[in-house]
């Protein structure tokens, strides 16, 4: 079960105008713009429940997931995953999850992507026959076996997701 209540968190990103005269001014006076990612965010997800996350862009949508899996730690308000806050026992959430960023990959952009994936299966000290099983039926419903050979660089960005699909639930998440 995914339980979030009251999530709250604010960027403070550096501002400064174009230009060398500019840049300059700006190594000596600093200015920054507070942009509030998350207000009050709060939500319930059950086991083996289906959920969307949709909105507008700079709506939050990232910010939440990147709390959800522990990259980020919100502000204030609470989170708690299977029993777990994902960012302060990030080492077992980070091994009962999946997730895919569209702007990160976890494939290796010059080697096979047969080659990232066994990468990950050691990263996550997925068993053998594990890895094999969940492997074999990735392959056949992503319909990977064609490329599983082909560097990342050389995908097509539906190739690419799709494979990036696959890495994610290879060490069998929860």
């Amino acid at each position: 079960m995914i339980q979030a209540e009251h999530l709250q968190k604010t960027f403070h990103v550096r501002k400064r105008n174009a230009g060398f005269k500019n840049a300059a001014k700006a190594f000596f006076s600093r200015e920054y713009e507070e942009i509030h990612a998350l207000n009050d965010v709060s939500f319930r997800i059950e086991d083996g429940e289906a959920v969307g996350y949709i909105g507008p862009n700079g709506a939050g949508k990232s910010s939440t997931i990147k709390i959800l899996s522990g990259i980020l730690t919100p502000d204030s308000g609470t989170c708690v995953i299977d029993g777990r806050v994902p960012w302060k026992d990030r080492r077992a959430h980070v091994s009962q999850i999946g997730v895919v960023f569209g702007q990160r990959s976890q494939l290796w952009w010059d080697v096979p992507v047969i080659d990232s994936f066994e990468l990950i299966r050691d990263i996550y000290a997925v068993t053998e026959d594990v890895y094999k099983r969940n492997l074999r039926d990735l392959t056949d419903l992503l319909n990977l076996s064609e490329i599983l050979k082909t560097p990342a660089r050389s995908l097509s960005l539906g190739q690419r997701m799709r494979c990036e699909i696959a890495a994610s639930l290879l060490h069998d998440p929860r």
